[in-house]
């Protein structure tokens, strides 16, 4: 059986944390902030831990791990 591949973007965009959990950066930080008010971006600094229901899809795109 021939090996399963990465999916590259997922991989460099996804780190696995010590417990297995998966983190990530927040998205809607790019462009028109100014229509957003400081508290959204606030909390969307940095990266934040993916929901149960989309690490089960992002772990099928890294078969080994990151």
């Amino acid at each position: 059986m021939p090996k399963m591949k990465t999916k590259k973007a997922a991989a460099k965009r996804i780190k696995i944390t010590a417990s297995g959990k998966l983190k990530a950066g927040v998205a809607g930080k790019r462009h028109r902030l100014i229509s957003h008010n400081g508290k959204y971006i606030r909390q969307n600094r940095g990266t934040k831990v993916l929901a149960k229901a989309d690490e089960a899809r992002v772990k099928k795109y890294l078969p080994y791990g990151v």
